[in-house]
């Protein structure tokens, strides 16, 4: 390295904090670093390290787990999974667009953040709470195209759901669970380019018989089926693919393991962490029944991305 003043040669000295090379100029007393290119545009961390970082955040690791397998501090990791998780939002935004999708499953998974709802005060932010994660699945190629986080109200929902819509090109098969706000807000969205069909699981009684169940789930007594607009195919009034997404996400996402002090504390990385885990799930992550991603199956990827790709400028 050459320092830009003097024009000669400067000499090693020693490292920086990052692991690259420091240069000092035997003259002028000026430090240099080596060339290198900044990850997500502004940290100093190295491309490898904030992968490996990713990943294990990817495949469940808390973030202190991840801190003493990488040696990033904790704040780091904070820091990096935000910026990835907008880099993946925005992502997702550009490539979920104009899709062909014939059977769409809807459904919403719990979590919260910082404390549950019965902890809640009056003078609480409404960032603090229970939070739904509202996901929609498509039965054939497993590709997740859309989903929203927030409460479980109508206005939540409309969001996400005119969010999908704008996603979606040409005529689509609905299927939700019974939640009374799609009723009227999937007709609302959609209008006559759907067949919508609602599935409505009834339960028996919950914790009566056997006090060491309490955290068994109720059995269903009834599944009732209720088409409300089009003719949607009775073969595919279904939400058990959706159902089962929400399973890995309990599996991969840390803060969505129940009984655990892994909870989220702020909603941005709720969000961040909800990002690249979708992002990661349709483009990088081989599906177990298609032998190949959601995305190249609904022909959006042409290659398995890898999780440097989800990193690059969009």
């Amino acid at each position: 390295m050459t320092c830009t003043s003097c024009a000669v040669a400067c000499q090693r000295f020693g490292k920086h904090r990052n692991g690259l090379r420091r240069f000092r100029c035997p003259q002028c007393k000026r430090t240099y670093t080596e060339n290198h290119r900044r990850t997500l545009g502004t940290m100093y961390i190295s491309e490898d390290r904030a992968v490996l970082a990713l990943q294990l955040l990817l495949e469940g690791n808390s973030i202190r787990s991840t801190e003493r397998i990488t040696g990033l501090d904790r704040n780091t990791i904070m820091t990096l999974l935000v910026r990835a998780g907008e880099r993946c939002k925005r992502l997702m935004d550009e490539k979920m667009r104009n899709l062909h999708l014939k059977h769409l499953q809807i459904d919403e998974i719990w979590t919260y953040v910082q404390k549950k709802a019965r902890r809640i005060r009056s003078g609480d932010s409404p960032d603090i709470g229970d939070q739904w994660v509202f996901v929609a699945l498509d039965e054939d190629t497993k590709l997740i195209p859309a989903f929203h986080i927030g409460k479980r109200h109508q206005k939540d929902t409309r969001a996400f759901l005119w969010d999908l819509y704008g996603r979606i090109s040409g005529r689509t098969q609905i299927t939700t669970d019974g939640l009374h706000h799609y009723t009227a807000g999937v007709p609302d969205a959609f209008g006559l380019d759907c067949d919508f069909a609602q599935l409505v699981k009834l339960f028996g009684e919950w914790g009566q018989h056997d006090a060491n169940a309490r955290y068994s789930p109720s059995p269903i007594v009834e599944v009732l089926s209720k088409v409300r607009t089009g003719n949607p195919d009775p073969n595919h009034i279904s939400t058990s693919h959706v159902e089962r997404q929400n399973l890995t996400m309990r599996m991969a996402i840390r803060r969505f393991t129940r009984l655990t002090n892994a909870f989220s504390k702020k909603l941005a990385n709720l969000k961040a962490a909800v990002a690249l885990h979708f992002a990661y799930y349709n483009f990088c992550r081989i599906h177990s029944s298609l032998r190949v991603p959601p995305a190249m199956e609904a022909g959006i990827a042409t290659h398995i991305w890898t999780i440097a790709e989800l990193l690059m400028d969009n």
